[in-house]
């Protein structure tokens, strides 16, 4: 474990990126960069839970914490992610408290949820290490949902207080969507989401976390108190690096042609 819930409860800003390429080369490559979290995305990523494997085998040597994004609250898709070794999830559009009270249960064991007990797995060190793992599951594994639809606005105080929801992270491009600003993240309407979102997790003593492309974004949204920040992706990386060495290139091709040596 990386102690990702533990730095996040203290305060501490911490920095990931998505990893939607399904690669566990990729993933090894973006964990050694620097970055104190990664997500492998099974909701949009190319990647199946065969290659959530791979990644968390590539990353264990990593400083990088893992979390999953599942694609449902579904128990089943939260448990086999972690008995895999993820170090938390991330759940899509959850919209009220019962469906973030579904997700909480699912990444917990009883009583606090209903996450089955498996010993034979690699989160345990195929049971080597269970007790452990049983005894500090709730200390150590982060719950993030994420605030993408215009219901949650509706529910926010009652999603951020629930015991196993440690992050309300904002989806830019989903909430936009789903309250008809597709984009315009300067809207005051959205503007307005990500200051109830935080308002909701600052009483709640929870963290907020946020997704941008632009890395310019940074101080703004820091300063609105959010400290789960995710920049880019690995897919992003490599389509930026190829497209900006195929313009050098490019670039010294026209200077050769234009003087002809």
């Amino acid at each position: 474990m990386k102690n990702l819930k533990k730095r996040l409860q203290n305060g501490e800003t911490l920095h990931g990126c998505w990893l939607n390429l399904g690669s566990s080369l990729t993933a090894e490559i973006v964990g050694l960069s620097g970055f104190d979290w990664v997500l492998i995305d099974l909701e949009h990523g190319a990647g199946t839970e065969k290659d959530v494997l791979a990644q968390l085998q590539a990353l264990e040597s990593t400083p990088a914490g893992v979390i999953v994004r599942v694609e449902s609250a579904e128990s089943q898709r939260i448990h086999r992610v972690l008995d895999m070794g993820a170090e938390g999830i991330m759940c899509p559009k959850v919209s009220n408290p019962a469906e973030a009270r579904k997700v909480v249960s699912g990444l917990h064991y009883p009583p606090h949820g209903h996450r089955g007990v498996a010993k034979m797995v690699r989160a345990t060190q195929f049971a080597q290490n269970f007790d452990s793992y049983y005894q500090n599951a709730r200390e150590n594994l982060l719950g993030v949902v994420q605030i993408e639809t215009a219901e949650v606005l509706n529910h926010l105080d009652e999603v951020a207080a629930l015991d196993g929801v440690d992050v309300l992270f904002i989806g830019p491009a989903d909430l936009s969507m789903e309250l008809g600003i597709f984009g315009q993240f300067d809207h005051p309407r959205f503007k307005e989401a990500v200051r109830e979102t935080i308002n909701a997790a600052q009483k709640a003593k929870k963290a907020v976390g946020i997704l941008f492309f632009n890395p310019e974004e940074y101080h703004n949204y820091h300063q609105l108190g959010i400290r789960f920040i995710a920049c880019g992706a690995d897919a992003t990386f490599v389509a930026n690096g190829a497209r900006d060495m195929a313009r050098k290139l490019g670039d010294f091709r026209h200077k050769i042609l234009d003087t002809g040596s």
